[in-house]
């Protein structure tokens, strides 16, 4: 939360005046006649909004968005509508309580989601463009040539994934039904090239599924803010999945972004998990630039998607931990800060799920590494609570 007022002179924004000026007519909300009153009369009551979005969103800010829109025609208000549908638990973990309409709305709207990703990611923004590393064998603490070193009676399944938006169109909760339909047509030509490159899988229409079939990809239908925001529009016109034949990579399309790949072990092979992400998320990168529509990367942000959330690498990275001891301690919130990482309670009363909280700021590697250290440190704390002993000198400093 920023515990300061914000300054006048808004340095994100000045960095990229011209860009801005070149963009922006003097008034285009002109050429769309909406009856909205004046920035203060529209600007939405945030007291009781606990996302970063209600955090760091200020009366000065929002007149200055208010009049911007881009050539796809995103408002400010279309940005920040999530967070208003849905204002967050100050109990809970913070969400970012935004999303970009197209990959224009991160320029046009700078100043605003800089500060979001800064304040979500807890890293700063420099005129260093972020680098990606898909080496997987720059992994350092993982025996590669024998599988894991993560101990198999407390970590029993992991799973990578990562997503990608697609140049030239808008991002899911803007895009019209002919975009979703063109980036259904560029995923399967895409996938189908996947498959002559020795990985044969199955690409499944989301219309064409019956109930057992989406049950067995655990098919969970859009929510209602999805509805509201505009992600779940003409569901499921034009949403696929493709499956690996071995089930160990799943290519969602058209879902919350244009892309989301993930590839999954039940053995808790990270390095397994990794690489497959590495290798195919580089063949279809190959594939779209072919096709002349490249996968979306910023200056000073990365790879970005619609959420903010995902900017920098959009790689998420998970565990499911068997946990009894340290789900209970009374530290763990303090453990997870300091690593980076969070704990959610699945179905099984004994399983979590862990995964990195941040995807900017590290690369592809670095993530992973994260993850897999941090695994490691909390399955050598519950051993430790197990046998009634302490794990105040395992407890990392601040990172």
């Amino acid at each position: 939360m920023w515990k300061v007022k914000p300054p006048l002179v808004f340095p994100m924004e000045t960095r990229y005046r011209p860009i801005l000026e070149s963009l922006v007519p003097p008034n285009p909300m002109s050429q769309f006649r909406l009856k909205r009153g004046s920035p203060e009369e529209e600007f939405p009551d945030l007291c009781r909004n606990s996302t970063w979005m209600g955090r760091i969103l200020t009366r000065d800010m929002y007149c200055r968005q208010f009049d911007r829109c881009t050539h796809s025609g995103v408002v400010f208000d279309d940005v920040i509508r999530p967070g208003l549908e849905e204002p967050g638990d100050c109990s809970g973990a913070v969400s970012v309580g935004c999303v970009a309409g197209d990959a224009q709305s991160y320029i046009l709207f700078c100043d605003f989601f800089d500060r979001v990703i800064e304040a979500h990611h807890e890293h700063k923004i420099s005129s260093q463009t972020p680098e990606s590393d898909f080496n997987y064998n720059n992994l350092k603490t993982l025996c590669v040539q024998g599988g894991d070193d993560l101990d198999r009676s407390y970590a029993v399944r992991c799973e990578v994934s990562v997503v990608r938006g697609v140049d030239d169109f808008c991002f899911p909760t803007h895009c019209s039904r002919g975009e979703r339909r063109q980036l259904l047509t560029l995923a399967r030509r895409a996938l189908q090239r996947l498959e002559e490159e020795e990985l044969p899988g199955r690409f499944l229409s989301l219309e064409k599924l019956d109930r057992d079939q989406q049950t067995e990809l655990n098919l969970i239908p859009p929510s209602s803010s999805q509805q509201r925001i505009g992600v779940a529009r003409d569901w499921p016109d034009a949403r696929a999945v493709w499956i690996s034949n071995d089930g160990s990579l799943v290519v969602w399309v058209n879902m919350e972004d244009h892309l989301r790949l993930v590839s999954t072990q039940d053995d808790a092979n990270m390095v397994e998990a990794f690489k497959r992400i590495c290798i195919n998320l580089q063949k279809l990168d190959a594939y779209y630039r072919e096709f002349k529509h490249p996968f979306i990367w910023k200056q000073q942000l990365g790879w970005v998607t619609s959420s903010p959330a995902d900017v920098g690498t959009g790689l998420r990275v998970s565990v499911h931990l068997k946990l009894q001891q340290l789900p209970r301690h009374k530290r763990l919130q303090d453990i997870l800060k300091r690593l980076r990482m969070r704990l959610d309670k699945t179905e099984s009363s004994a399983l979590y799920l862990v995964s990195n909280t941040a995807t900017f700021g590290l690369s592809e590697v670095e993530l992973t590494q994260l993850v897999v250290d941090g695994v490691k440190l909390l399955i050598a704390m519950e051993k430790r609570l197990e046998v009634d002993r302490d794990i105040d000198e395992l407890v990392p400093t601040q990172k």
